[in-house]
């Protein structure tokens, strides 16, 4: 037990994972939306889509936070102009804003002193230096986040499912699409400060994919999407109190391996279950 319980001894490791589980449970109530509907990769574009309002707002002077947001609402604007006027897949779109921003977040920091360090807590994080403000944002954000996906459940159900049944019943699926990806540069922005720009699509994916091998009903699938993004923070930093890798980067792998392990073991199961099933129509 001692090895579990030693790094949260320290003040800032409980900070630490105060702010990691926030984000976790933020990501995990938005980001089970994001599997269900097949945005990863639109997740994925915002989350680098966020760097060039981070590193403007670097340059001159303002909270990287507001920057970071301008930055997102401009890519999904920008996707958006891209698909209508090129009528190409959407995916083409995604994938050009997708590199061109973060090129373009990667020139500006450049023009910094410290380039390597601004931009490596940028992209990676980070979670130990978490204070009270990190914490406090990162309280709201999962309140608006919980209710949004409460007061916009029923809208966001018909859309995933057939977004002409969901506008011939009044469901605006319009508005829940650009409020689903609004709700994701929200999450991606209030959590790059924790777990950093690039990392932070791990939280967003990895625990809500991993529920939804377990679980079928989308209030559940959010809840245990939460549970897995907290425990994935938990001993992300365990393991990196004891073998001194990078916080951010572990905790969101942690996720990722815990998806693994879970597709792997239901694989297993259903082979046991498909060898036994014949074995007892013998019988």
């Amino acid at each position: 037990m001692h090895w579990l319980t030693d790094p949260f001894q320290y003040d800032f490791v409980v900070r630490a994972l105060i702010a990691g589980s926030l984000a976790a449970i933020t990501c995990a109530l938005i980001g089970t939306w994001v599997v269900i509907r097949g945005l990863s990769f639109m997740g994925d574009a915002l989350a680098h889509g966020v760097l060039p309002g981070i590193a403007v707002a670097f340059l001159m002077g303002f909270n990287v936070t507001i920057g970071a947001f301008v930055s997102a609402i401009l890519m999904v604007l920008g996707i958006n102009v891209v698909n209508r006027a090129s009528k190409l897949a959407s995916d083409t779109g995604i994938g050009l804003l997708f590199v061109g921003m973060l090129a373009l977040g990667v020139v500006l920091i450049s023009r910094t002193r410290s380039f390597t360090g601004d931009l490596t807590s940028f992209l990676f994080g980070s979670v130990l230096g978490a204070n009270t403000s990190d914490i406090t944002l990162q309280a709201v954000t999962v309140a608006i986040a919980l209710v949004a996906v409460v007061v916009l459940h029923r809208m966001f159900l018909a859309l995933s499912f057939n977004a002409e049944k969901a506008a011939a019943l009044g469901m605006h699926p319009r508005f829940a699409h650009i409020a689903m990806l609004t709700l994701v540069a929200l999450a991606i922005v209030a959590s790059f400060r924790t777990v950093g720009t690039l990392l932070v699509f791990g939280l967003l994916v990895a625990p809500p994919a991993t529920a939804a091998l377990i679980v079928r009903r989308v209030p559940a699938m959010m809840a245990l999407a939460c549970a897995i993004g907290v425990f994935s923070v938990a001993l992300g930093l365990v393991l990196t109190y004891h073998y001194d890798t990078a916080a951010g980067a572990t905790m969101a792998g942690t996720a990722v391996a815990i998806f693994f392990i879970v597709l792997a073991g239901r694989e297993l199961v259903s082979q046991v279950t498909r060898r036994l099933v014949p074995v007892a129509a013998q019988a």
